[in-house]
């Protein structure tokens, strides 16, 4: 049975072309678009089953708020990113906004198709490899000094600390914005205020990071 589905990617004519091949093997394609064009608004309002995301640069900060964007407004919508051969900061990032799953660029249709039906299901459609390597850095993470935690909550004002705490917790930006009392907006902004000054690119960093060294242990 085909799957209702977004295409979307940073090159229309890369979007167009892997829709015209989807279509070829029965799938149902709602739209071609690239992010430029109002990406976000459009899943948002033709919710499809699954949205494919392409994104030429993984790491960079941001690159996945139209992600968090779609699984906050339309958390049925499965995003699978299709990116390059991801560093383990742009694979967190992804999964860490609410992407269901994660393919190469040069993966084959087959792999991508794969991978649309698994994230329908509900299933996390990504490699082993890929995310077996995007992990490693938080599951053997580098010692870091007896200070360093110290030194990293300096850097830190109150509101921050308390924006890094709920991010620990799990809440996304529109919880941090109401748990305090603040725009939604405001809350993004403290947010990549955090990330940046911890010199991680992700939430899920942040928050590995925080537990590592001691952060939210400390008053």
């Amino acid at each position: 049975m085909g799957v209702r589905l977004m295409v979307v990617d940073d090159h229309r004519l890369h979007a167009e072309a892997l829709a015209s091949a989807l279509k070829l093997r029965g799938h149902r394609v709602l739209a071609a678009a690239a992010p430029a064009a109002g990406a976000a608004e459009l899943v948002i309002g033709r919710a499809p089953e699954v949205c494919l995301m392409g994104t030429a640069e993984p790491a960079r900060p941001g690159a996945f708020d139209p992600v968090e964007r779609i699984k906050r407004e339309r958390p049925q919508v499965a995003v699978v990113v299709l990116g390059p051969v991801p560093s383990p900061r742009g694979i967190a990032a992804a999964f860490a906004a609410g992407a269901s799953g994660y393919v190469r660029h040069d993966e084959r249709i087959e792999g991508v198709e794969r991978a649309i039906v698994k994230a329908r299901a509900g299933e996390a459609a990504v490699a082993p490899g890929l995310l077996q390597g995007a992990f490693h850095d938080l599951l053997h993470p580098v010692a870091e000094p007896d200070d360093e935690g110290r030194r990293l909550l300096s850097a830190l004002t109150p509101r921050e600390a308390e924006v890094l705490v709920r991010v620990a917790e799990g809440e996304d930006t529109r919880l941090i914005a109401q748990g305090m009392g603040i725009a939604p907006s405001t809350a993004r902004t403290h947010v990549q205020r955090v990330l940046m000054k911890l010199g991680v690119g992700s939430r899920l960093e942040a928050a590995a990071l925080a537990a590592r060294t001691g952060l939210l242990d400390r008053p």
